[in-house]
């Protein structure tokens, strides 16, 4: 009877308020923790709303604060941010103008957005990345920029936000094994009229629309904010898109053929 009540226990699933709290966490902190695929979402409520299973909070503990690893702080250190240039230059150890080179070329890619008061974006980063990098890559720190980001700035490339859109949808891809929601990933990465060259089906479009995932988290609510962060969300360059709906089409492929052969989504 203990053992089938300790089962039924890890089975409960609660909301995201409540598993934050019990991983030690923010709630901010427990939405990048999600975001990144440390903490995994369990079946829906019925309003949509996430939540989680006792059991996957268990894992998480026993993976991610371990006894004698500093508990939940060891998880609050994967999930930090750091938002601007001039904070991720400092956990850097560079100066700001060095670090807008390394961002903007590519070296470094942000792990989310949020759009400030003068409707600028302004990209956080993963402390720990910011760590890793300087380790790893201590040359990059010092010297002359290579021929390669010289050419890049003197085209005033942003690689930016091509890197994030490229992060955010591999996240969204590891999250599901669903041919339809995969295809519905990346056609919400392509521009409205890319799209419908790329599906003229209407059934199938509204499938894809249907199965859209949502805004990511510190997406803005107010209108003037959304519109400029909503512009972040779609590929802009012609090697972007192309990548993409040449994506879109192999991911398509297996989702029509899942219809025909079960019914059980999408159009056949």
């Amino acid at each position: 009877m203990m053992q089938m009540e300790t089962v039924a226990a890890r089975d409960v699933l609660v909301g995201s308020a409540r598993a934050a709290g019990e991983l030690g966490l923010s709630r901010t902190e427990f939405a990048r923790a999600v975001q990144l695929g440390i903490v995994r979402a369990g079946p829906p409520a019925r309003s949509g709303a996430a939540r989680f299973a006792r059991a996957e909070l268990d894992r998480v503990r026993s993976a991610e604060c371990p006894p004698g690893a500093g508990g939940a702080d060891a998880l609050r250190e994967r999930v930090e941010t750091v938002a601007g240039a001039a904070s991720a230059a400092r956990a850097l150890g560079v100066g700001p103008s060095r670090f807008t080179r390394l961002a903007r070329c590519g070296h470094l890619t942000p792990v989310g957005y949020r759009v400030n008061r003068y409707r600028a974006v302004v990209w956080l980063y993963l402390a720990a990345e910011l760590r890793e990098f300087a380790a790893r890559e201590p040359v990059m720190l010092r010297g002359s920029a290579p021929p390669g980001d010289r050419e890049l700035m003197a085209a005033k490339a942003d690689l930016r936000p091509r890197k994030w859109r490229g992060r955010h949808v591999g996240l969204l891809l590891r999250r599901t094994a669903d041919p339809w929601a995969r295809a519905a990933v990346l056609a919400a990465v392509l521009p409205e009229g890319e799209l419908r060259a790329a599906v003229p089906e209407k059934a199938e479009r509204l499938v894809l629309a249907a199965l859209a995932p949502p805004a990511p988290y510190g997406h803005p609510q107010v209108p003037e904010a959304a519109t400029v962060a909503s512009a972040l969300l779609k590929a802009d360059q012609p090697e972007e898109i192309h990548w993409y709906r040449t994506s879109l089409d192999f991911a398509l492929t297996g989702a029509r053929d899942q219809s025909n052969a079960t019914g059980e989504r999408g159009p056949t």
